[in-house]
């Protein structure tokens, strides 16, 4: 297959969270095409389960999606960080959970179609209760489900965020469930 190759860039955004360019193609066939691209810093999400077996999920409203989703705990790398301790401090940070150890699940590309945002998702099933830390921004409703409620749900399409899907999938397969 023949590559594509990027002859132009230009910064149409610069955001908090995101940045977004408008690439020039050079296609194959020669022609320039121009696409849109959003560029994401990384984040890390976790299958949390706990004493009882439950996985731990957040409810919060999505302005993009105008709904509220139901979603693993996630969020985005800072400087400096590594996947795995951005996911368990996001797990902390979200739910009130310390996770004593985390383990590497599997990594996805949210829309590859104009992002490049890359989720890294770990699981854990060993919790300490701390304290829930959430962003001024941030308003989560901590839930409970067992795995199987979890892919019910996926199949009756009430959980359609991509990396929940993905882990929760991922991990009902890993752990032979």
């Amino acid at each position: 297959m023949e590559e594509m190759k990027r002859v132009k860039r230009n910064l149409v955004h610069k955001g908090r969270i995101i940045d977004v360019y408008q690439d020039d193609i050079l296609t194959p066939a020669g022609d320039t095409v121009t696409y849109d691209i959003v560029e994401h810093k990384g984040a890390s999400s976790m299958v949390a389960l706990d004493e009882n077996g439950k996985v731990l999920m957040v409810r919060q409203y999505r302005t993009a999606i105008q709904k509220e989703s139901l979603e693993l705990p996630a969020g985005g790398i800072n400087p400096g960080e590594d996947t795995k301790t951005c996911a368990m401090r996001e797990l902390e940070e979200e739910t009130g959970y310390r996770p004593l150890e985390a383990h590497h699940l599997l990594d996805v590309y949210t829309s590859v179609g104009f992002c490049n945002e890359k989720i890294y998702i770990y699981y854990t099933d060993s919790l300490v209760s701390s304290r829930q830390n959430l962003d001024e921004d941030e308003f989560v409703h901590v839930e409970r489900y067992a795995i199987e409620e979890l892919v019910k749900m996926i199949e009756q399409g009430k959980i359609e965020d991509s990396k929940t899907v993905a882990g929760i999938l991922a991990y009902k397969n890993k752990m032979g469930l």
